[in-house]
């Protein structure tokens, strides 16, 4: 693997996780741990981002195609980084939505 294909995964991965802080923090009732808000945010920002690219007009999800078709350097574009911390926050949403009810 080289790293315009690792690239792409790393910077969706930091910007979901920052995402899933940010709705760790908001969302105080759910009173999660920091691995769920790192685990969420990390799976939520590879999904997010790919889901971005890929209505965007990416069409390929797959990041080493992606990294490939874009050339070097494309790692910081807007699905990386928005779909990233977009999916990260929402995943980290979600489970914290979930984990809130299950103490009910």
């Amino acid at each position: 693997m080289d790293m315009n294909t690792l690239l792409p995964i790393i910077i969706q991965v930091i910007t979901g996780i920052i995402g899933g802080q940010a709705v760790g923090a908001a969302i105080k009732t759910a009173a999660m741990g920091q691995l769920p808000k790192i685990l969420g945010g990390a799976v939520g920002g590879v999904g997010g981002a790919a889901i971005l690219s890929s209505l965007l007009g990416g069409g390929a999800v797959d990041p080493a195609t992606a990294a490939t078709a874009a050339g070097a350097g494309s790692a910081l574009n807007i699905p990386n980084i928005v779909g990233g911390a977009g999916g990260g926050a929402i995943l980290t949403g979600i489970i914290g939505a979930v984990m809130n009810a299950m103490k009910k």
